[in-house]
């Protein structure tokens, strides 16, 4: 008999959420909805993703999310999908758990190592000390790709404070060197005109991956920057919807895709865009910007597309920004030596949620008794 679907725990805060699903067969997996507001995600996961999964068989992940966003068709934004995704990545684990294989093995392809990224997620940092604080990294963990801020978040082409853009460009280069890769994220801070204008400054330094330059939902503005440029622009990490991305990777928006596997949906769902833009022949560099359970998805996901891009995302924030971050992990799942993280052959994705957290956490579950009422 298939097993199927009978229980789905959540253990949440606000910005952390993990999922526990169990099977007819009494296999579990964990899986996580999208940080942030992660307790709402989880209550639209019990109100509006459980009732359509509970009792279904699930040997065709992309089918049974379909059916999910189907159902719920009123409601085609953010919060579905990253309750989706919860359920999606914690139904992998389980896969992975009793076929005794990595989640990477499953989707076809192997354990091993990843050349990592350091990724600052800082604005509140002079440019001298950025480029110090890099350079620190690459020495101890032997980074060779650095990713730092321009602009301001959805910053309508204001600065962070006057001048920022222009001085840190130069400071980073210069604090690491000609040989270190250098990537800027804009997080829709400029107008098509503005960041051409950044653009040309960021090519004069070597920078070859400029994250997000315009709004991101313009796709019109973002298209004239990608069109302009030569170094790479990239984006996508905000979107959910498939059939947006469809339209993206179709129109050549931007030169690499980032999908956020919790953001998108799950492991599933990163996996058609992946196949999208193999087909059109664009790269995919994910969007992984902590050091929750997303990183570690993101990594068997690299580990098998062919069309995975030069690098993955590594936070590089700890305790002082990310204070959630901390004991989420029996075992710390995130090493990097010599630059590059390691996909482990441990079944599933190779994890366990620490105890003592989850005592924490809020608790709430869903079950078959509650999905069909006697």
């Amino acid at each position: 008999m298939i097993p199927v679907l009978t229980k789905i725990e959540t253990f949440s805060t606000p910005f952390v959420g993990f999922v526990r699903v169990t099977d007819s067969d009494g296999a579990t997996g964990w899986g996580q909805v999208s940080t942030y507001n992660a307790d709402i995600s989880a209550t639209v996961l019990h109100r509006q993703v459980a009732p359509w999964v509970l009792g279904r068989a699930f040997e065709s992940l992309e089918a049974l999310g379909r059916h999910v966003v189907e159902k719920e068709h009123k409601f085609p934004g953010s919060y579905l999908r990253r309750a989706l995704g919860g359920v999606d990545t914690a139904l992998w684990d389980l896969m992975g758990r009793r076929a005794g294989k990595p989640v990477t093995s499953l989707i076809g392809g192997s354990p091993g190592s990843i050349r990592a990224y350091a990724s600052s997620m800082r604005r509140d940092i002079e440019p001298a000390a950025e480029g110090a604080r890099l350079a620190r990294l690459r020495d101890r963990f032997g980074f060779d790709a650095f990713k730092f801020r321009v602009g301001a978040e959805c910053g309508h082409d204001v600065d962070e404070w006057p001048g920022r853009t222009e001085a840190i460009v130069p400071a980073v280069r210069k604090a690491l060197g000609s040989e270190a890769a250098l990537l800027v994220d804009a997080n829709s801070g400029f107008s098509a005109a503005r960041a051409i204008e950044v653009g040309r400054l960021l090519e004069a330094e070597g920078v070859e991956h400029f994250e997000e330059p315009c709004l991101y939902w313009d796709f019109e503005a973002t298209k004239q920057v990608t069109d302009a440029l030569s170094l790479d622009v990239t984006g996508g990490e905000q979107d959910c919807d498939l059939s947006v991305w469809r339209r993206m990777i179709r129109d050549r928006v931007v030169d690499v895709v980032q999908p956020d596997v919790c953001y998108v949906g799950g492991l599933t769902r990163a996996l058609e865009v992946a196949r999208m833009a193999e087909a059109a022949g664009l790269p995919v560099t994910p969007h992984c910007a902590n050091l929750s359970l997303v990183t570690l998805f993101t990594m068997h996901l690299l580990r098998a597309i062919p069309n995975a891009g030069k690098y993955l995302e590594f936070s590089i924030e700890g305790p002082d920004v990310y204070p959630w971050q901390e004991g989420l992990f029996e075992t710390d799942p995130y090493v990097i030596r010599d630059g590059r993280a390691e996909v482990t052959d441990a079944p599933g994705w190779g994890v366990e949620i620490a105890s003592d957290w989850l005592e924490r956490a809020e608790r709430d579950q869903s079950t078959l008794a509650d999905a069909f009422p006697a």
